[in-house]
């Protein structure tokens, strides 16, 4: 047999060679697995680790690596097990579902045992959504699966569909509020607009200072019917107050110095032209979010122009008033 048919032959092999059996291991792959044995779920393309497991027939079975039959969430061993709508299996404590909820967990318990497994509650919800709720149940912060923010509002829908008590699980400072509460830098009217849907007072008013910047002519129409009145007329509120407070805080000029031989009230009258000009300039351009930053530099210029010494000293101590009563001024609904 010449190298050519050597060559055809080996690739025409129909014999397997068993790896696993070489190296004395066998794969992962070949380990029997059973849903009572396994451990617990988030959905891991949501930002919730996940646990997958096969068992013979190449069967994928995902579970939570949080809410798991060996994981330390509570003293007594589980007793149930539920499921997500995209398979994924939670091991919990019936009792502690049912002494947080007001309705049975929306009359789901209790499930009736069949064997000495442990009984399979099916949820319409997905694995992120009941691995939030789970959490908030526990006490447990899920900050570290990084939720989005909708999916921090189906959870919360969620909560009030299986009777949990949504001021007590978003208490200020709770985990839940906290996680909430990392979204108001970055998308704080959204946030607003569920603190307000679901009467969260106190989340609404941290996120309140967020939205000074926020241009109010760009609400739109079904934002502004999730807000509500109530809260839509705090934030506008919010806006107007700012701004008329800042027209008023700079409206009195700097109070004149005792006359002297170079620099009399007739001179004085300059600085307080000067400032009447610059504060018009702040006044036209007056937002509820205007930093102390800016209002110096429209101001501090002013002392550039005057060669009384006096009058600098009454420019700066005048800035400086205007400065921090406009810093102790309401930022928040």
């Amino acid at each position: 047999m010449d190298m050519s048919e050597c060559w055809d032959s080996s690739m025409n092999m129909d014999t397997l060679i068993d790896f696993d059996a070489m190296s004395g291991t066998s794969s992962k792959s070949d380990r029997s697995f059973s849903p009572s044995a396994v451990l617990t779920p988030p959905d891991s393309h949501a930002g919730s680790p996940v646990d997958d497991q096969k068992s013979e027939g190449n069967t994928l079975i995902s579970v939570s690596t949080t809410f798991f039959p060996g994981a330390n969430n509570d003293s007594l061993p589980t007793d149930l097990i539920v499921l997500s709508s995209d398979s994924v299996f939670f091991y919990v404590h019936s009792q502690r579902l049912l002494s947080a909820s007001e309705n049975g967990f929306n009359s789901h318990l209790p499930v009736k045992r069949e064997d000495d497994s442990d009984p399979i509650l099916n949820l319409a919800e997905t694995s992120t959504v009941i691995n939030i709720v789970l959490h908030s149940i526990y006490g447990m912060s899920c900050s570290h699966y990084s939720p989005s923010l909708a999916d921090l509002s189906a959870a919360i829908a969620a909560l009030r569909v299986y009777g949990l008590s949504i001021n007590s699980i978003l208490a200020p400072g709770s985990p839940l509020s906290s996680t909430l509460l990392s979204y108001a830098p970055t998308q704080p009217i959204e946030l607003y607009a569920l603190a307000s849907t679901y009467g969260l007072h106190d989340i609404a008013v941290s996120t309140s200072p967020h939205l000074l910047s926020f241009a109010l002519p760009t609400l739109t129409d079904d934002m502004a019917v999730k807000i509500g009145a109530i809260y839509l007329k705090k934030l506008f509120f919010l806006h107007l107050g700012r701004t008329d407070a800042l027209k008023r805080l700079i409206l009195s000029p700097p109070h004149p110095h005792a006359p002297t031989p170079t620099c009399d009230f007739v001179e004085q009258k300059k600085l307080t032209r000067a400032w009447a000009l610059a504060t018009a300039y702040l006044t036209w351009d007056a937002r509820p979010d205007m930093s102390a930053g800016t209002i110096e530099s429209a101001l501090c210029p002013l002392a550039d122009h005057l060669s009384c010494d006096l009058c600098r000293t009454v420019l700066r101590e005048r800035i400086r008033d205007l400065v921090v009563q406009w810093s102790v001024v309401k930022r928040t609904i």
